[in-house]
């Protein structure tokens, strides 16, 4: 009977504690879902990625959060992005459910994108993107349980005293902007601030909620590790890429940097992900590309408090990229991709 009590006890604190800090405290901010394989979800990290690739694209994200925990973070990511050159511009679509606390709270967004293309020397680029987005909530109130609810012998038998909100169930219009920048095949950069309306997220209809503003930094270079072609990276050449990304939500921090080593058809990687005020995770990435096919696995070790009760994290991604053959351009044009990596 005791370990059963403190089964209950502790799973109902999981819960408070869920419920209190991330949904409905005055004083609280929500936290987008992040993934690890930040580039092979280019659309949900920067809108002014949309056709960077040129050759229309689709992908798939998948990412399990600290899956030991009974109420852990799952997030899937869907988009599509195609560039036409005629009129220098892209369109892209993004949609995102995250599941948190199990079913306790679902959020789920589509979201439409356009970026245009502006060259500002022959070999290189601005990208810039605007995104609008609509997002819905869902708040599961009959799986919450409180500690007010436990009775020591019989278990949870009584009614808690949380005053439930009288809509479980909230939507807004969300709105984003992002820039990119390319130099020929080195080096890439960007900046996106995410949220820009910074939109009402309360359950109990005050205004004490928003949903902070996030920004997003992200810069990194492509080095040859094996001598050009007549000028050309072939694609068989291994090459090494330096990356840093920084986020910032609220009060929220982040810092990841890394490398990616390419040998066609194999990718390896690593990161340090730090959430400034202490170390979060160490990440590793496999991935495999094949012409028009690309599949990533990763995993976070964590490093944090959470490390012996977490799990880490495991993230997928699928990525289908499909023949360029300028449906929408009778100028021909012969434009290769940004040199963002893939995963």
């Amino acid at each position: 009977m005791a370990i059963t009590l403190f089964t209950m006890a502790r799973r109902a604190l999981t819960y408070l504690v869920l419920f209190m800090l991330v949904i409905l405290t005055k004083n609280s901010f929500s936290q987008d879902p992040a993934f690890s394989q930040f580039y092979a979800n280019p659309l949900y990290l920067n809108p002014a990625l949309a056709g960077s690739a040129y050759a229309p694209r689709l992908i798939l994200n998948y990412r399990n959060q600290w899956p030991k925990l009974d109420n852990n973070f799952v997030t899937y990511n869907a988009s599509y992005d195609q560039y036409i050159p005629n009129i220098s511009s892209s369109f892209g679509v993004l949609f995102n459910t995250d599941r948190a606390g199990g079913d306790l709270l679902t959020t789920t967004s589509f979201s439409g994108i356009y970026s245009y293309s502006l060259p500002v020397s022959r070999q290189s680029y601005l990208n810039f993107g605007l995104q609008a987005s609509y997002y819905q909530k869902k708040l599961n109130w009959d799986a919450l349980q409180f500690g007010d609810e436990i009775d020591p012998v019989r278990g949870f038998i009584y009614r808690s005293s949380e005053p439930q909100p009288a809509n479980t169930s909230l939507s807004y219009v969300d709105f984003s902007a992002g820039l990119a920048y390319s130099y020929a095949d080195l080096f890439f950069a960007g900046i996106a601030v995410n949220h820009l309306t910074q939109p009402n997220e309360s359950w109990y209809g005050d205004n004490s909620s928003n949903l902070d503003m996030k920004i997003t930094l992200h810069a990194g270079g492509i080095i040859d590790l094996e001598q050009r072609a007549r000028g050309r990276r072939a694609t068989e050449a291994a090459t090494l890429s330096p990356n840093i990304l920084y986020q910032q939500q609220g009060n929220f921090k982040q810092l990841n940097v890394g490398v990616y080593f390419n040998k066609y058809p194999f990718v390896v990687g690593g990161w340090f992900r730090h959430n400034i005020e202490n170390a979060d995770a160490f990440i590793f990435l496999l991935g495999f590309q094949y012409d028009s096919f690309s599949i990533g696995y990763s995993y976070d070790v964590t490093v944090s408090k959470l490390k012996d009760a977490s799990g880490g994290a495991h993230e997928l991604s699928l990525r289908f990229q499909f023949p360029d053959n300028r449906l929408f351009s009778s100028r021909g044009k012969n434009r290769g991709p940004m040199p963002c990596p893939q995963f």
